[in-house]
């Protein structure tokens, strides 16, 4: 079984550059899924391939994004730090537990030759205050660029300070999670904001769960979700419980959207509404694709 790795880039505009950064990772990893949004700036690429050519599609990519993203003028709704923002590096069954660590490893220190800090998160973290991206992504880039400079933030591999337009990178192995994404009929941001504060773990909410809540064009807000655990945690459960704090609120969650593939055991009991923008189990579920 191959390993999968799901590397997020802070560009989500440029056709041109997205389409690059593509046929880089595509001449060593098989392309899975690729999702891409203007507001947040950002595309995330889902690829399988053998452990030593994922790490090769990795590194290339991280080090093609220096030459195509400059982050000094990048404006976008999503936290980042980096060209290359996140370099996950994904297990599908515990046998690939092992494997998936040591091609993190390896993926982050190919990142690093290329003069860009490596930070570990998640498993891999070097302390507990390190697990979580929020960690590290508070301020920005220009935030890091301080905290960095004035030795409050060392890096795990890599230089001792930010890569000038590239920035850092963050770095685990992980199993498979779900980035997910429901709307609401409200173009008041404070309200998605409120929900994405009770719905987070860290707020007393749903277990594994991160969210933000976020402006969207037109009437429509959006609480923008990671969830670590869709066993424990199914999509059917997160848009209940979305779905009822809305309504406390007077507004309602009108569509659901996928950034990128999500486990079958995830998508099981799904009700009718709010519908996920354009899903297709044959396209969109990672058993599926991965044949």
């Amino acid at each position: 079984m191959p390993l999968v790795g799901v590397p997020n880039f802070s560009e989500g505009r440029s056709t041109r550059v997205i389409g690059a950064l593509e046929a880089t990772l595509s001449a060593h990893a098989r392309i899975l899924n690729r999702h891409y949004d203007a507001q947040h700036n950002r595309c995330v690429f889902t690829m399988a391939a053998k452990p030593a050519e994922l790490v090769e599609a990795l590194v290339a990519g991280a080090a093609h994004a220096i030459d195509l993203i400059d982050l000094r003028s990048h404006q976008g709704l999503h936290p980042h730090i980096g060209a290359m923002d996140v370099c996950p590096v994904v297990w599908q069954t515990e046998e690939r537990h092992e494997a998936a660590v040591a091609g993190a490893r390896q993926a982050a220190e190919g990142i690093a030759e290329h003069g860009i800090p490596v930070f570990f998160y998640g498993e891999l973290a070097s302390s507990a205050e390190r697990r979580e991206r929020a960690f590290f992504r508070q301020g920005g880039p220009a935030e890091l660029a301080r905290r960095m400079g004035s030795g409050e933030l060392k890096p795990d591999l890599g230089p001792d300070e930010p890569h000038p337009s590239a920035g850092a990178t963050l770095v685990t192995a992980r199993e498979p999670l779900v980035a997910f994404n429901v709307e609401l009929d409200t173009s008041n941001p404070e309200i998605a904001r409120e929900i994405a504060a009770d719905i987070r773990e860290a707020g007393g909410g749903l277990p594994g769960v991160r969210a933000l809540g976020l402006p969207r064009d037109g009437e429509r807000t959006q609480v923008s979700m990671n969830i670590h655990d869709p066993y424990e945690v199914p999509l059917a459960m997160v848009v209940e419980e979305i779905a009822r704090l809305a309504a406390a609120r007077g507004v309602r969650c009108i569509e659901a959207e996928l950034v990128g593939l999500v486990p079958e055991v995830a998508v099981q009991g799904y009700p009718n509404e709010p519908a996920i923008r354009d899903f297709d189990p044959m396209r969109d579920v990672i058993e599926n694709v991965l044949g």
